[in-house]
C-alpha cells in the first residue's frame, strides 16, 4: 500500500513550497478517505503509510493522470494553490493518488520519475 504525490515540475516551485503542497495533498486525501470510512486507509496506515513523490511535466499531464486514476477506480485529490506565495492563484500543483496497492498505482504512475 502506498500513496503517490505527483508534483508539477513546470512551476519551478522551491523545496519548501513543494513540501507544503505535498502535505496539503496527503492530508486532504487522508481526510476525504477518513470521512468516507474507506477500508484502504486503515490498511495503508497499518502498513506504514508510505508516500512516494513523483514528477509531472505540466498541468496537462496532471489532469491526464487524474483521469487515468479515476478510470482505474483509484481515489484522487488535486491541490489548487491559493496564490499567496510563489504560485499564481488557482494553480493546480500536486495530485495525490491512493492510498491503494502498489500494483494498482503503478499501472497509472509507473512511468513517472521520482522527485
Amino acid at each position: 500500500m502506498k500513496m503517490v504525490l505527483v508534483v508539477r515540475m513546470d512551476l519551478k516551485m522551491g523545496r519548501g513550497k513543494i513540501a507544503a503542497q505535498c502535505c496539503h495533498a496527503a492530508v486532504g486525501q487522508w481526510k476525504k478517505m477518513w470521512r468516507a470510512k474507506d477500508p484502504d486507509l486503515k490498511q495503508w496506515e497499518l502498513s506504514g503509510a508510505t508516500k512516494i513523490c513523483l514528477q509531472a511535466e505540466d498541468e496537462r499531464q496532471l489532469h491526464e493522470l487524474k483521469t487515468a486514476a479515476k478510470e482505474a477506480g483509484l481515489p484522487t485529490r488535486l491541490v489548487l494553490d491559493a496564490g499567496r506565495t510563489q504560485i499564481a492563484p488557482n494553480t493546480y500543483t500536486v495530485l495525490a493518488i491512493g492510498p491503494a496497492s502498489a500494483e494498482r498505482l503503478d499501472r497509472v504512475t509507473g512511468n513517472l520519475k521520482l522527485l
